[in-house]
C-alpha cells in the first residue's frame, strides 16, 4: 500500500513539471507563430484578387440584365 502512495505522490510531481514547464515555455515565446505572418500577404493576395474576379463577373452579369 506504501508503494501506491510513493507512485501517486511522484506522479503529481512529473504532472506539476510538465505544468511549470508548459507554462514557462508559452511565457518565452515558444508557441509563437513565425512563419504565418510572412505568408499571410501571399494568402490574402490569392483572396483579394479571387473576390475582386467575384465582384466583376457579378458586375457584368447585373449590367447585362
Amino acid at each position: 500500500m506504501s508503494v501506491i502512495y510513493i507512485l501517486i505522490c511522484i506522479s503529481v510531481f512529473v504532472a506539476a513539471m510538465f505544468l511549470i514547464l508548459f507554462i514557462k515555455s508559452v511565457k518565452n515565446g515558444q508557441f509563437d507563430d513565425d512563419y504565418t505572418p510572412s505568408v499571410r500577404i501571399l494568402y490574402e493576395n490569392k483572396a483579394q484578387k479571387n473576390k475582386e474576379k467575384e465582384e466583376s463577373t457579378n458586375y457584368k452579369q447585373s449590367k447585362s440584365n
